[in-house]
């Protein structure tokens, strides 16, 4: 859950960025801002580790909610014509990402990513749980632990390199 709260404000943060310098980059000089690419990709690991199937549904499903709503705005403001996002909201470089990024509506299909990855239903189903005892086996021997049902119970020093006594 708290990572449902930290990594998508990173995550537009450093997409908004790495965008808006690469852009301007691009656009001033004609280079590569190694800078932004670094920062490009390690959005791209906290947006993977947000759709990951280990973390709660809840993160992807909270993350797609913010990154939806925000990419969302601009086409409502084309269709209604009222201004509803501040122009000077953000400083440069993360202003020029954030218009690049929900003007040709990538983040809305970011959004869209992080929902669809929460409604998999494997992923609000709780982890397999162990048995509350575990079986006693009998055998000829007595009883036998539940790691080994068919072999005679250890007694003493064995030889440790057969592999059915290794512990």
């Amino acid at each position: 859950m708290v990572a449902g709260l930290l990594l998508p404000p990173l995550a537009a943060a450093g997409l908004w960025y790495g965008v808006g310098q690469l852009t301007l980059q691009a656009q001033q000089a004609f280079q590569i801002s190694w800078i932004a690419v670094g920062v490009l990709a390690a959005t791209g690991v906290v947006l993977a580790f947000l759709a990951a199937s280990r973390l709660s549904p809840i993160a992807s499903l909270v993350g797609g909610l913010a990154f939806l709503s925000v990419g969302v705005l601009p086409f409502v403001e084309m269709y209604t014509r009222i201004r509803l996002l501040p122009v000077d909201l953000l400083p440069g470089e993360l202003r020029n990402g954030f218009t690049t990024l929900t003007y040709t509506g990538l983040q809305v299909m970011i959004g869209l990513m992080l929902l669809v990855a929460s409604f998999f239903p494997s992923r609000w189903r709780g982890s397999a749980r162990e048995p509350a005892e575990p079986v006693e086996y009998e055998s000829t021997w007595g009883t036998a632990s539940p790691q080994s049902p068919y072999l005679p119970p250890r007694s003493g020093s064995e030889d440790a390199t057969r592999p059915m006594y290794r512990e």
